[in-house]
C-alpha cells in the first residue's frame, strides 16, 4: 500500500489495555490507552519511568515477549488491525511502514558488520532492491543524516564512531524504507545536549522531508515542545492528558501534569525564594494501584468519596482542539491560581576558600596501537591548566559535553589519578600527587562523591543501613556499632528516607531512592567537598527536583561545597553560584551564573545554551547547531580548542584562532578565553529571552 492510499489516522490506538502475565498474577501494564497520530504529525509521548510508554511502542511492534498480551482495545495502523495480521504481514510491514529507534544504538547495530551493509540489508530485503541501488539509497540516507564523508562511513564499523554518529546511522536505518511511522524511544537520553539539539534538528527535518509521521517517547518536556505538534501525558499505564503543545503547556487540564511542570526548573526560577516542588509520595506498582484516580494518592486536589470511586474516563476539555484530561474536577480547579510558596529557604553564607586548584594538568599516555601495545606513545592531554577557587557553602558546576575532561578533573580530585602538573590546595595542604590509598582518612571523608548511576555504586548484597555504617567505620566514627547505627539513622532522616529503609536491600529501592542512599553515604564523614558527577541525569524529572532540592537542603545545613559536574544547563542554572564551562580539556569560560547565562558569551557556552530544551512556551530561542564532532583529547586541534566548530572564527583576523591559544580574558570578573575583540563581545545578544509576563 503506497503512503498516500489512505487519508485517516496512520496509528491509531483505541482503549488499548496490555497485560504481563507471571506465575502469581497478571499485572495490568497499559490501562484504556487511546491515541491517534495523523499523517505527517508527530506525537509526544511523556511520562515517569514505569509508567507504560514504552510498553505501548512494543504494542504497536507487536513484539511483547512470551508473558506480555493486548487485553482489550486495538491498535490500527492505516485503518488495518494489527493483532489480526499474520506474522509473514506483520514482518513486511515491520521495518519497511513502520521503523522503531531505540534508546541504545549499539543494541541496534551489528558490531561485526560495516555500517554501508547493515544499511543495504534494508531495501535488498524489504524492497528487493538490487546491490548497486541499495548503495546508492543507504549514500543518500547517510547524506541526509548530515554525517561528514558518507562514504568513509559506509566502510566503517559501528565501534569506530561516536554515540551521536552511531545514533544517526540507527536514524538512517529507519528512514531507509522511507516508512510511513516512525517510533523514537527516548533517542537522545545517552547523547550530549549539543548532539542533542542535531538530532532533533535532524529528525523534524526528515518528518518534513519524507512526511513521516512519529511517536516520539521522552520524559524530557521541553525536548517533546520542540518537536512535536501534539503531546499524551501517560501516569501509571493510562493516559491523563491529551491535547496540542500549546493548550497542554499552557491550559494544562490534570493535576500531574501540572505537579510534572512544577518539578522542573524554568529559566529564571530561583532556587531559594522559588524552589522545586517534587510529587509528594511514591509512583504505584502496578498491581497496587489504588482505587479510582490513579494519581488521587499524590494529588493536591484529592477529595475522599469522589476521586477514589470507580472508573474514571478521558473528556473533552471544551473549547480547545482534541483536548483531553482524565480528571473528574478539572472544571472546578483554578488552573491560573498562583503557586503556594513554600517556606522561601535562606542561602548559606559563601565562606572563605576549601578548595584552589592551580593551573592543573593531567596527561595520560597511550598506546598508539592499542591493541598490540606497540608503536609510539602517544599523550592524551584530558585536562588543560585548570584553574579555579571553590568556597564554603558555593555550588560551583562544572559544563561541558562528553570527553571535555570533566570526569577526569574530578578523579584526581579524589585521588584516583595524580596530577600530571600544578597543584590542588586544600585548605592550603596540596594533595594533588596524593593517591587515595595514601591519603589519611580525614582528607577522603572531606572529598566524597555522588555519582552519575545510582544502581552501579550500592553493593547489591547488602543491606542499606549496613553499606552507610561500612562507610562511618571507615571514616571512624563512634566508638561502636550501637553509635554508628544510631549515626546512620540520622541520615536516613537527613536524605528524607524512612528509617525502616535500614534493613532493605538495593534492589527493593527505586533509582531515586538508591541515589538518596548515595548521598547519605558521601555525608556520612562530615563531608566539606561533594562532588555531584551528573547525579540526577538517570532519574525522572519528578525525582530529580526531590534529589536536587534535598542537596541544597543538605548543603545548607552543612555548609558544604558543592561540585555539581552537569550537561544539563536548565538545572545549573536553578542551582548554581558560579559555573565553570569546559571544553577539550580547557576552563573556556568562568563567571557568576548570572554572568555566564548573559552575553557576552564563549562561543561555546553560547551554543550549549542554544542547545537545552526549555519547556516553556514563552521562552525564545537563538537556534545555534554546532557542526561535526568533538576532536579527540589524543589529536586535538592547534590554537584555540574550539576552532573547528565555531561560527565566530571569522571576525577573527588572520589566522590567530588556528595558531595560538586564546588568553584568558576578564569581564568584571566574568573570564571568557577567546580571541574575538571587546567589540565582537559588545554585538552579542541574548541566547534565551523569556516573554514578559
Amino acid at each position: 500500500m503506497a503512503k498516500w492510499d489512505y487519508d485517516g489516522p496512520i496509528l491509531e490506538i483505541d482503549k488499548l489495555s496490555i497485560s504481563f502475565f507471571t506465575r502469581l498474577r497478571e499485572i495490568p501494564a497499559v490501562m484504556d490507552f487511546s491515541v491517534a497520530v495523523q499523517p505527517g504529525e508527530a506525537v509526544g509521548l511523556v511520562g515517569e519511568s514505569g509508567c507504560g510508554k514504552s510498553t505501548v511502542a512494543l504494542g504497536v511492534m507487536q513484539d511483547l515477549g512470551k508473558n506480555g498480551r493486548i487485553v482489550g482495545g486495538s491498535i490500527k495502523f492505516k485503518g488495518r488491525d494489527l493483532s489480526a495480521m499474520s506474522e509473514a504481514e506483520l514482518r513486511t510491514i515491520r521495518g519497511s511502514q513502520i521503523a522503531m529507534i531505540y534508546q541504545e544504538p549499539m543494541a541496534s547495530l551489528n558490531p561485526a558488520m560495516k555500517i554501508g551493509r547493515q544499511l543495504m540489508e534494508v531495501p535488498i530485503i524489504h524492497q528487493g532492491a538490487s546491490e548497486k541501488g541499495a548503495y546508492e539509497r543507504a549514500l543518500q540516507v547517510v547524506t541526509d543524516v548530515k554525517l561528514p564523508d558518507p562514504k568513509r562511513i559506509l566502510n566503517s564499523y559501528p565501534h569506530q564512531l561516536s554515540g551521536g554518529q552511531q545514533q544517526r546511522i540507527v536514524i538512517a536505518m529507519a528512514l531507509m524504507s522511507e516508512p510511513a511511522l516512525l517510533i523514537l524511544d527516548e533517542p537522545t537520553t545517552a547523547l550530549d545536549v549539543t548532539v542533542e539539539a542535531a538530532i532533533v534538528e535532524l529528525v523534524k527535518d526528515l518528518g518534513r522531508k519524507y512526511g513521516t509521521s512519529m511517536l516520539f517517547i521522552s520524559h524530557n518536556l521541553g525536548l517533546v515542545l520542540e518537536t512535536c505538534d501534539r503531546i499524551c501525558v501517560m501516569y501509571s499505564g493510562e493516559a491523563v492528558e491529551r491535547g496540542s503543545i500549546e493548550d497542554v503547556f499552557d491550559e494544562m487540564q490534570h493535576p500531574y501534569t501540572q505537579a510534572l511542570f512544577r518539578s522542573i526548573p524554568l529559566p529564571g526560577a530561583d532556587k531559594n525564594a522559588r524552589p522545586l516542588v517534587a510529587i509528594p509520595g511514591n509512583f504505584p506498582l502496578p498491581h497496587e494501584r489504588p482505587p479510582g484516580c490513579n494519581f488521587g494518592p499524590r494529588c493536591d486536589y484529592f477529595e475522599s468519596g469522589r476521586c477514589d470511586q470507580g472508573y474514571i474516563a478521558m473528556e473533552q476539555v471544551p473549547g480547545n482542539d482534541r483536548h483531553a484530561t482524565r480528571c473528574l474536577k478539572f472544571r472546578e480547579i483554578d488552573w491560573q491560581a498562583p503557586l503556594q510558596l513554600a517556606a522561601v529557604k535562606q542561602k548559606g553564607e559563601i565562606g572563605d576558600v576549601v578548595l584552589k586548584m592551580d593551573k592543573l594538568k593531567k596527561y595520560y599516555e597511550v598506546a598508539a596501537n592499542a591493541m598490540f601495545g606497540g608503536g609510539d606513545k602517544k599523550v592524551v592531554k584530558a585536562n588543560e591548566s585548570l584553574s579555579f577557587e571553590a568556597r564554603e557553602s558555593e555550588t560551583l558546576a562544572i559544563v561541558g559535553e562528553s570527553g571535555c575532561g570533566k570526569s577526569t578533573f574530578a578523579k584526581v580530585l579524589m585521588g584516583l589519578e595524580t596530577a600530571t602538573e600544578g597543584q590542588i590546595l586544600l585548605d592550603n595542604r596540596n594533595i594533588e600527587q596524593i593517591p587515595i590509598e595514601k591519603r589519611d582518612t580525614k582528607t577522603v571523608s572531606e572529598i566524597q562523591m555522588v555519582f552519575q548511576n545510582p544502581f552501579d555504586t550500592l553493593n547489591p548484597s547488602m543491606t542499606v543501613g549496613r553499606q552507610i555504617m561500612r562507610a562511618l567505620e571507615i571514616f571512624g566514627y563512634g566508638a561502636n556499632d550501637a553509635e554508628r547505627r544510631e549515626r546512620m539513622l540520622e541520615l536516613l532522616d537527613l536524605v528524607k528516607l524512612p528509617r525502616a529503609f535500614a534493613d532493605r536491600m538495593p534492589r527493593q529501592l527505586s533509582g531515586g531512592q538508591k541515589q538518596r542512599v548515595g548521598i547519605a553515604r558521601a555525608f556520612s564523614g562530615g563531608a566539606r567537598i561533594v562532588v555531584a558527577d551528573e547525579p540526577v541525569s538517570a532519574l525522572d524529572v519528578s525525582v530529580q527536583a526531590a534529589v536536587t532540592d534535598l542537596l541544597m537542603e543538605i548543603q545548607r545545613e552543612e555548609k558544604t561545597t558543592l561540585l555539581f559536574i552537569s550537561h544539563d544547563l536548565s538545572i545549573v542554572r536553578y542551582l548554581s553560584d558560579r559555573v565553570m564551562v569546559m571544553y577539550l580539556g580547557h576552563v573556556v569560560e568562568l563567571g557568576t551564573t548570572d554572568q555566564v547565562f548573559s552575553p557576552p558569551y564563549h562561543p561555546y557556552t553560547e551554543a550549549l545554551l542554544s542547545a537545552v530544551p526549555i519547556a516553556d512556551t514563552s521562552v525564545k530561542k537563538k537556534h545555534i547547531v554546532l557542526e561535526g564532532d568533538i576532536p579527540s583529547a589524543m589529536n586535538p586541534p592547534p590554537g584555540c580548542p574550539f576552532q573547528t566548530r565555531c561560527r565566530w572564527k571569522s571576525q577573527v583576523p588572520g589566522k590567530l584562532c588556528e595558531t595560538e591559544v586564546p588568553p584568558m580574558r576578564d569581564f568584571n570578573g566574568h573570564q571568557i578565553k577567546c580571541h574575538l575583540s571587546d567589540d565582537k563581545f559588545a554585538e552579542m545578544e541574548p541566547v534565551i529571552e523569556i516573554a514578559a509576563e
